[in-house]
């Protein structure tokens, strides 16, 4: 047999007479969200469970075939009671049979992601330091270096002094420009004039 009660706007208390033991589920719901939490005590219902709110939180009352029991709800916590409070000024709930406790709802399925975008161009500079990402390359000073172009095939050095002689970057966009230019075709930014 299952006793409810509802303890306050969207919390609810159950209890499920089981037989050999009493199972009291505490369910908190909110927007998206439920909670649920469950303890068990053993022997079995005599009577009707009675709830009491007082001061301090809830207090249930349940005759067992052992004698009684008082749980003392907060929140979430159950524990059991040692001392019986004086419940003459406490209020009492209403408890009511149902035919069975509810179910946690079942969850959505999450929509499908998207496909993510393509990395786009990205161009960085720190002082001297040039850094592109689409190829990748990177300039420090007299020092170069390149990812997935014709140079890495060469050899270490070969491939730094050929990209020392014929590569140069614009130190605005860290694009590529040509020894000989003087503004960026990319961003017009003037380039400093090598002697």
């Amino acid at each position: 047999m299952i006793y409810s009660c509802e303890l306050a706007a969207g919390q609810s208390l159950y209890l499920d007479d089981q037989g050999m033991q009493v199972v009291l589920t505490l369910t908190s719901s909110s927007p998206g969200q439920q909670q649920q939490s469950s303890s068990s005590f053993q022997g079995s219902l005599t009577a009707p469970p009675q709830v009491f709110r007082t001061a301090q939180g809830i207090v249930v009352k349940l005759v067992m075939s052992d004698g009684d029991r008082l749980i003392h709800l907060q929140g979430s916590h159950v524990s059991p009671l040692s001392h019986s409070p004086d419940l003459s000024n406490a209020e009492q709930i209403q408890v009511q049979q149902t035919a069975s406790q509810p179910s946690a709802p079942a969850m959505k399925p999450m929509p499908p992601m998207e496909s993510m975008q393509p990395m786009q161009p990205m161009n960085l500079n720190m002082g001297d330091m040039q850094m592109s990402m689409n190829p990748m390359q990177m300039r420090m000073g007299g020092m170069e270096l390149k990812m997935g172009s014709a140079a890495a095939s060469a050899s270490a050095p070969e491939a730094a002094s050929q990209t020392a002689q014929t590569q140069r970057f614009c130190s605005q966009c860290g694009a590529t420009v040509d020894r000989s230019d003087r503004f960026c075709s990319s961003c017009g930014y003037q380039l400093s004039v090598k002697v």
